[in-house]
């Protein structure tokens, strides 16, 4: 443990016997999240990568939009999740450990947990997530699952499956919900799968949320709510810029601009510049001159058609165990496994 904690560059934190979380040390988030800015940001099609927008305040403006009327997403995963709770101890070990890809507040997961807790008699949790809140959050878990341990990762995706890719040897199902996947490109999803899948051992179960192809009225409702919620989470991630990175960002001179591209099966998400402006990020060494009207691309969320879902599984080299889905088929969980065989 303490040599993958040393090749990684991360710190422990011990909160007591049955938490502890890693992550990587400050000055090392900090220097990748400048870096990132100011690559992205200085393309002539500027854009922002939405995993920055998960940090506190962007955490909890994201449960706000699950609970809206318009975004359909979370409820009906979690009735699909509720469905299944027959099913899933059939795929669970004694030993299988709980492993979550963007766990958030962690909502979702205690459905999981409760399904666990019926197999096992004390159950392992590492919940992977880029923002702090996984900290506050895995504490309130403790408090109501009181056989459970934690050992959190507060890092990217990419940097909780290297991390779990040399942990050690027991079975994991890895869960990634909410449609987080979405927000990658093809060629990202493809490569991310296959990163997904070298962090696998041979029998290790990935379950994986993703939201279907449905009516352009309900997709762009759901990402441009009437309370306004989604925006203020769109435009949190310049706040976090400025918090950060020391930018001069005004967001009043910027608004909130969702719509679906049928062609690419996306909905897509962007800042929008109101006026003609400057913008200075001192710890990105960047300059920005917007024109009125220009866009900031800050997420993708593809939506897929069952048929693309299990191609893309075993384009990575899974084997499709089951999906699931609501009535409506406007949600999918899949459940898949890395082969035994070689």
């Amino acid at each position: 443990m303490s040599t993958v904690q040393e090749n990684l560059n991360y710190k422990q934190y011990v909160v007591d016997s049955n938490l502890r979380y890693f992550k990587p040390h400050a000055t090392a988030v900090e220097a990748t999240f400048a870096q990132e800015i100011s690559a992205s940001l200085g393309r002539s099609k500027k854009s922002i990568s939405p995993k920055f927008f998960y940090d506190k305040r962007g955490s909890e403006l994201f449960e706000k939009i699950c609970l809206l009327p318009e975004y359909y997403p979370t409820r009906t995963e979690v009735s699909i999740l509720e469905r299944m709770r027959d099913d899933l101890p059939g795929y669970i070990g004694d030993d299988t450990r709980l492993v979550e890809l963007g766990s958030g507040a962690s909502v979702k997961t205690r459905l999981l947990l409760d399904v666990f807790s019926k197999v096992q008699d004390s159950t392992e949790y590492i919940p992977i997530d880029i923002s702090e809140i996984l900290a506050e959050s895995s504490e309130l878990l403790l408090r109501d699952y009181l056989t459970l341990s934690i050992t959190g990762i507060i890092d990217s995706y990419e940097g909780g499956l290297e991390f779990l890719k040399q942990y050690d040897s027991r079975q994991n199902l890895i869960i990634f919900l909410g449609s987080s996947f979405g927000n990658f490109s093809p060629v990202y999803g493809h490569l991310f799968l296959q990163k997904m899948r070298s962090a696998m051992k041979p029998g290790d179960l990935f379950l994986i949320g993703l939201d279907l192809i449905k009516e352009r009225d309900v997709l762009e409702s759901a990402y441009d709510d009437s309370q306004g919620v989604t925006a203020q989470f769109n435009l949190n991630v310049l706040s976090r810029i400025n918090a950060e990175l020391g930018a001069d960002f005004d967001l009043g001179n910027f608004e909130h601009h969702s719509a679906y591209d049928a062609a690419n099966q996306r909905m897509e998400m962007h800042v929008r510049s109101l006026a003609d402006q400057s913008v200075v990020i001192p710890k990105s060494g960047l300059r920005l001159e917007l024109q009125k009207g220009e866009m900031i691309h800050t997420e993708y969320s593809h939506k897929y058609a069952l048929p693309q879902i299990a191609g893309l599984l075993r384009d990575a080299g899974l084997e499709i165990v089951r999906t699931w889905t609501d009535e409506k088929e406007l949600f999918s969980l899949t459940l898949a496994r890395r082969p035994v065989r070689t």
